[in-house]
């Protein structure tokens, strides 16, 4: 079950709807650090998503499908990119609560192992879904919207970091499936993760025969890979470089090889 994953989820969309809130005319139209969207765009890409699993919409059979979930989320930000900012600010605060109700109740033994396809990010148990809401809603709001990576600021009490724990364990389950080709990196050697910090540990990256497999601890490698999990936020989704995070203790050229292939959605 992915109990704390609703809660973190919870924690950050209350932070979220708050900042939202206070947003001025020109926060609203600055550019965020996810390239080509604005603040507006970046909070109706979250708000679009509390929707999609509050009120799902009914496929349209004259429209093809989306084959990826980037193709799915520049969809929906598409649809409310002439929304005024007080229509994408009234989407998401209407919808948080019960997206997060949704989430709870994705828990429920009944459901949680269920089978969930997210467009090309693999296949998952739905309970999972709460942790990548909590993984995303942290990467948007402490990385792309707010400073010193955003255009907002707004004070930070470094509180936030305890929330990590959902975010990188979502990064680290989909780890395998997002990203097929580390696996042909790996050559059929183990390197380790090392994660520092709150919300860190230590993790293992197994080659299989055709995908990856994630353990706990260190097993069965002479490399290491190091660095705190706030920063294995930004470069695992590939925001900034690795080589400005990462500390390698081993066999370096081996660990370069991984690392130039990962990028976790």
């Amino acid at each position: 079950m992915s109990h704390a994953g609703v809660e973190a989820s919870r924690t950050l969309a209350a932070e979220y709807a708050s900042i939202i809130r206070g947003l001025t005319p020109a926060e609203w139209s600055a550019s965020s650090r996810c390239a080509g969207w604005s603040v507006k765009n970046l909070v109706a890409h979250t708000g679009s998503n509390f929707a999609a699993i509050v009120n799902p919409a009914e496929p349209d059979p004259s429209v093809p499908p989306p084959t990826t979930a980037e193709e799915l989320q520049d969809r929906l930000v598409d649809e409310r990119w002439d929304w005024t900012p007080t229509q994408v600010a009234d989407e998401f605060l209407s919808t948080v609560g019960p997206a997060m109700d949704v989430l709870s109740a994705m828990q429920d033994p009944a459901i949680a192992s269920t089978p969930m396809t997210l467009t090309d990010l693999g296949t998952y148990e739905t309970h999972q879904l709460s942790d990548a809401f909590a993984f995303d809603m942290w990467c948007h709001m402490y990385v792309d919207l707010l400073a010193p990576e955003g255009p907002v600021s707004r004070p930070v009490d470094g509180s936030q970091e305890a929330l990590l724990g959902a975010a990188i364990g979502w990064m680290l389950a989909g780890l395998p499936q997002m990203c097929p080709t580390v696996n042909t990196a790996l050559d059929g050697r183990t390197i380790g993760l090392r994660l520092t910090g709150p919300g860190g540990g230590e993790w293992s990256l197994h080659p299989g025969a055709t995908l990856l497999s994630v353990g706990s601890g260190l097993e069965r490698t002479d490399t290491v890979i190091t660095s705190s999990a706030a920063d294995f936020v930004l470069w695992g989704t590939t925001r900034s470089p690795w080589r400005d995070h990462v500390s390698i203790h081993g066999d370096d050229t081996h660990a370069a090889r991984v690392l130039d292939t990962l990028d976790i959605v």
